[in-house]
């Protein structure tokens, strides 16, 4: 959905996908969000698919429903949810498009079409644990 329009209810923040632009729904994200201040902000940091007790699944795709799980978790320690973060920072071993697809699918799981916050995907050699394949950080606004 592009528009040079905030789509969002009113509140703390809203995303903009100017017509410009190519429309990055399919991708799992927004291009602009604006913040109205002042807010609480909230910053994450890098949530991986690790279980509590530390384990990490082999498949990617396991890793990264895991990491948003723990993503949520984290936010809601801080009295916030998926739905208060307008920024991801997402860091892929191994990227391709089907990675992608794997990301995208559950991001567009978890954030309703025109909520998905920004999002920078950065491929990288490796992560800090062993097998680590995922990792996702944001930050997160509220009242």
């Amino acid at each position: 959905m592009l528009t040079d329009a905030p789509v969002a209810p009113a509140g703390l923040f809203g995303f903009i996908n100017p017509s410009g632009l190519y429309d990055p729904s399919a991708n799992g994200y927004s291009h602009v969000a604006v913040v109205r201040l002042p807010a609480r902000v909230i910053h994450i940091a890098g949530q991986g698919g690790e279980t509590a007790d530390g384990a990490l699944s082999p498949r990617f795709e396991v890793q990264v429903a895991q990491a948003l799980d723990n993503l949520t978790l984290a936010l809601a320690s801080a009295g916030a949810s998926l739905a208060d973060v307008a920024k991801l920072t997402v860091l892929v071993v191994d990227h391709d498009q089907d990675r992608l697809g794997i990301l995208s699918d559950q991001i567009g799981r978890r954030w309703p079409v025109g909520r998905a916050p920004t999002c920078t995907l950065i491929p990288v050699p490796r992560l800090a644990l062993d097998g680590m394949l995922f990792e996702i950080e944001a930050t997160a606004y509220t009242a």
